[in-house]
């Protein structure tokens, strides 16, 4: 089995930082792509950013130039750099992780932190 362990949320005023990690751990052949996603109270989950472990990523407009991401594939870890942070921000953070196994790649999602951005 394949466990993703989310760290780093909070609550922080706006304008202020925070660094989300997820570390994966378990079987793991491989991972192909790793990301964070978000959800915030009555809207869906959406795409915040996504790396490959060449290293090739994809970040939603509302967050690129304040939120880089990053991966060490030695430890099977995905971080984000969330800067500038505004309310519109508040949401549940995922990891998420595409993760080679025997039989194929299989989608394995994190537990989910909450950050808050308030005054």
């Amino acid at each position: 089995q394949v466990q993703l362990v989310e760290s780093g949320g909070g609550l922080v005023q706006p304008g202020g930082s925070l660094r989300l990690s997820c570390a994966a751990s378990g079987s793991i052949f491989g991972i192909t792509t790793m990301g964070w996603y978000r959800q915030a109270p009555g809207k869906q989950r959406e795409l915040v950013a996504t790396i490959t472990s060449g290293g090739s990523t994809n970040i939603a407009d509302s967050v690129k130039g304040r939120f880089p991401i990053s991966r060490d594939n030695a430890k099977n870890t995905v971080y984000l750099q969330m800067n500038s942070l505004k309310p519109e921000d508040t949401a549940v953070y995922y990891c998420k992780a595409d993760v080679k196994r025997l039989a194929g790649i299989a989608v394995y999602w994190g537990q989910g932190t909450q950050v808050t951005v308030s005054s």
